[in-house]
């Protein structure tokens, strides 16, 4: 089976990846361990967030109708009636021409609606002079201003973040529905490979894509499982290929580079399911596979760690969005391209860069190269239809 040359675009391969995404299933866990998982349900506030008006700043409740002209020459004079106490209710209205201490957080009393600022005031014994006019809800905030009761306050799709855990608290959520995470194994192919802590001998290579293949699954949600290094024949491919489908929703399949191994990749996956793409039109990355294997996800990376990244990127990364739910894809940056970039028309080339006072430099190397990982930030795509790109063209930067 050799379906190498029929080779597809980019987001041919990416909707074919997506078309075989498994949704992944849902659990309930607690607050406390759901950062960087994704929501697997709406959260909605069961209550107007705040409940109660309340102040931001440090100062004085007021009629904000009494402050109407106020300046430094000719303030507003208003008469204190007390001071309001952090965490309870005020049941003494304000009326017009009063005023009353708040703190920042104090529930606004009735008949108050706006804050004057204290540094803004001046307090002669039972009266503070204002001169500085305030408008109504100034210096407030409303109840229910930040999530109204039955609003949505965090979306399903959303990777939970510290900041996000807060809100969640504040919310009263004490437990969340979200994904499970997919378990993807990860199987490296190649009779030169040898395990990271082994000191190669000629001819030979640590298994770098190993490791790099599960920081990018733990990154992007998913738990990786390792299955080690599988020499390049049919029966030890097959024999692996089976207890990762059986035992996880995703298989990376890492290396096998020359045409013949990627036939024999193709054929093993094909033998359990069936090779939907076979050859991409992206550089680095051509020889990637994309299959179906024992229902679940097949993706044939190339054996250079560099290419294998940047299709992890390219299509890994949808694949693992589409089985999580994820909604949110990493926005790039803009820089102006500080060199020539060449490219050959038909194929989408995607080019390491460095970023350096919003310019984007490329980061040139052979395929075999690991060090353009490190020094580069991130990735400019190349659209097929160009021939390259010329310095002072502004670029969008995907970063890693």
């Amino acid at each position: 089976m050799s379906l190498f040359l029929h080779v597809v675009s980019v987001d041919e391969a990416v909707a074919a990846a997506e078309r075989i995404a498994v949704p992944a299933g849902r659990e309930e866990i607690p607050l406390s361990d759901a950062c960087g998982r994704i929501l697997a349900a709406d959260v909605r506030s069961p209550a107007d967030i705040p409940g109660f008006a309340r102040s931001v700043v440090d100062g004085y409740a007021v009629v904000a109708a009494d402050t109407t002209g106020a300046s430094e020459a000719m303030p507003a004079m208003l008469a204190c009636t007390g001071r309001i106490a952090m965490g309870r209710a005020e049941g003494r209205p304000v009326r017009p021409g009063e005023c009353r201490y708040i703190p920042t957080g104090g529930v606004l009393p009735a008949g108050a609606d706006a804050a004057a600022m204290i540094e803004y005031t001046e307090r002669i014994g039972t009266e503070v002079l204002i001169s500085r006019p305030v408008a109504p809800g100034e210096n407030v905030i409303a109840r229910g201003e930040d999530f109204a009761e039955g609003g949505v306050v965090l979306a399903a799709g959303r990777r939970i973040t510290p900041r996000d855990m807060g809100v969640l608290a504040a919310a009263g959520c004490d437990t969340v529905t979200v994904a499970v995470p997919p378990k993807v194994g990860i199987i490296s192919t190649g009779n030169e490979l040898v395990p990271v802590g082994a000191v190669p001998g000629p001819g030979q290579v640590r298994d770098a894509n190993g490791s790099l293949c599960a920081g990018f699954v733990r990154m992007h949600g998913g738990t990786p499982v390792a299955y080690g290094i599988v020499r390049d024949d049919r029966a030890s491919l097959a024999a692996a290929l089976e207890r990762a489908t059986a035992e996880c929703d995703i298989v990376l399949l890492s290396g096998g580079s020359s045409k013949d191994d990627r036939d024999m990749c193709a054929d093993t996956v094909a033998s359990r399911g069936e090779v939907l793409v076979h050859g991409i039109a992206i550089a680095p990355g051509k020889p990637t596979i994309i299959g179906r294997a024992d229902g679940r996800p097949v993706i044939g990376l190339p054996g250079h760690p560099a290419s294998a990244f940047v299709v992890l990127h390219a299509i890994a990364a949808p694949l693992l969005r589409a089985v999580t739910g994820e909604r949110h894809v990493p926005r790039p940056v803009s820089a102006v391209l500080g060199e020539p970039v060449p490219s050959a028309r038909g194929r989408q080339d995607y080019v390491r860069v460095r970023l350096e006072d919003g310019k984007a430099f490329p980061v040139f190397g052979k395929s075999g190269l690991l060090n353009t990982l490190v020094q580069s930030d991130g990735l400019v795509v190349v659209p097929a239809g160009r021939e390259g790109m010329e310095p002072g063209e502004a670029v969008e930067v995907l970063l890693w």
